[in-house]
């Protein structure tokens, strides 16, 4: 068990969010026309949505892996996944979709994942050790 003071609690979370993000989007991208039905959400939209993660998660990968992590690097990770969480939310209430209950579970599914790897990314990085040089 690593504990949220270790260094490697930082790159860890940052490593899982990068390859959650980079399935996902691969998921997206590429299952996007037969995702539609199931979901009730647009191909283009779900296809669009999934090209926007995949350089998202390489990028995510690509902070977690430098020595040290760059605190700034992450702020700019936790502001996206934020901004993700709140669109996510904001598309299921605005009325321009009409997902199915499975569509829905999905949405918001996606955005709790999400929301957590936002606040451990932001715990991590406020922890003195763990945001250090490793």
């Amino acid at each position: 068990m690593i504990s949220l003071d270790s260094p490697l609690f930082l790159r860890r979370v940052l490593l899982a969010d990068a390859a959650a993000s980079g399935a996902t989007g691969l998921l997206m991208s590429l299952g996007a026309q037969s995702l539609e039905p199931l979901l009730g959400l647009p191909a283009a939209l779900v296809q669009a949505a999934g090209l926007v993660l995949l350089p998202f998660a390489a990028l995510v990968a690509w902070v977690a892996t430098r020595r040290p992590i760059r605190h700034g690097g992450v702020w700019a990770i936790i502001v996206v996944n934020g901004i993700w969480v709140v669109d996510s939310i904001g598309l299921l209430l605005s009325g321009w979709v009409a997902p199915t209950a499975l569509g829905y579970a999905f949405v918001l599914a996606q955005a709790i994942v999400v929301a957590v790897f936002a606040e451990l990314e932001f715990t991590a990085v406020r922890r003195p050790r763990a945001a250090a040089a490793y």
